[in-house]
C-alpha cells in the first residue's frame, strides 16, 4: 500500500509498550509521528528513540504524540527499552508497536523489498488530529533520521494551516513567510495591514504571523 499525502491513515489495533491501543483512539485530537524502525537491538534505532525521548516537551508543546514501530515481539521491546535508557540517557516516554506479523507495517507500507523483505524501513509519517497524513518519508537503513527536521516541518504545517502562508526555503519558526499566490492584493490587505516586501508579484515575503 503506498499512503499519499492527503489520505486517511489507516486505523490499527496494536500492542505496544504502554499497553494495547486502537491507533485513532489513541491518537485522539493530537498531530502524530509515527516512525518505523528496522529490528530491535540495533545501533542506529537506539540513538533515534533516545533522541526522539529527549524531544516530548517539543512535541508535547506542539500537541503532538510519538510512536514507534519494529517487526519484533513485544518481550524485545521491553528489553531493548531498557537498552535505550542506559545507553542515551532518556527512558523511552512513548510507545513502541510490536508488529511481528507485518500488518501494521503492511497498511503503511514500510516494507520495501527491494531493500529488504524482512525489515521495515526508516518510515516517518507526520499525521494531523484529522487523521491525515501530512508527510512521509523514507530512510535507508543505514541513515538515521533528522527529528530536529521533523519538528521543522511540523512547525511549517501547523503555521500555514492557520495563516495563508507557505514557509520558503531553509525556513525555522520566526523567520519571514511568503504569502500564497493564492492571496489577491486586496485579501492580502486585509490578512497583512502592515504591508509586505513584493520580491516579484507572485513571491510577496512577510514576516511570521503570530500564533
Amino acid at each position: 500500500m503506498t499512503l499519499q499525502l492527503g489520505d486517511i491513515a489507516p486505523d490499527f489495533e496494536a500492542d505496544t509498550t504502554e499497553g494495547p491501543i486502537r491507533f485513532h483512539d489513541w491518537l485522539g485530537s493530537s498531530w502524530a509521528v509515527l516512525f518505523s524502525h528496522p529490528k530491535n537491538y540495533t545501533p542506529v534505532c537506539t540513538t533515534e528513540l533516545g533522541y526522539t525521548a529527549k524531544l516530548k516537551p517539543e512535541f508535547d508543546r506542539r500537541n503532538v504524540k510519538a510512536i514507534g514501530l519494529s517487526v519484533d515481539q513485544l518481550v524485545d521491546h521491553e528489553g531493548w527499552s531498557r537498552d535505550i535508557a542506559e545507553t542515551q540517557g532518556t527512558a523511552l516516554n512513548f510507545p513502541l508497536i510490536a508488529d511481528p506479523d507485518f500488518k501494521v507495517a503492511n497498511l503503511y507500507g514500510m516494507i520495501h523489498p527491494k531493500a529488504s523483505d524482512r525489515f521495515t524501513v526508516r518510515s516517518v509519517f507526520v499525521i494531523d488530529p484529522n487523521k491525515k497524513v501530512r508527510l512521509t518519508l523514507t530512510y535507508p537503513a543505514s541513515t538515521g533520521r533528522n527529528f530536529d527536521e521533523i519538528l521543522r516541518v511540523i512547525d511549517s504545517l501547523q503555521l500555514t494551516d492557520q495563516y495563508r502562508v507557505a514557509t520558503p526555503v531553509n525556513w525555522k519558526q520566526g523567520d519571514d513567510v511568503i504569502i500564497v499566490p493564492a492571496v489577491t492584493g486586496d485579501e492580502a490587505r486585509k490578512l497583512f495591514p502592515d504591508g509586505w516586501k513584493e520580491i516579484k508579484p507572485y513571491l510577496r515575503v512577510v514576516p511570521q504571523p503570530k500564533a
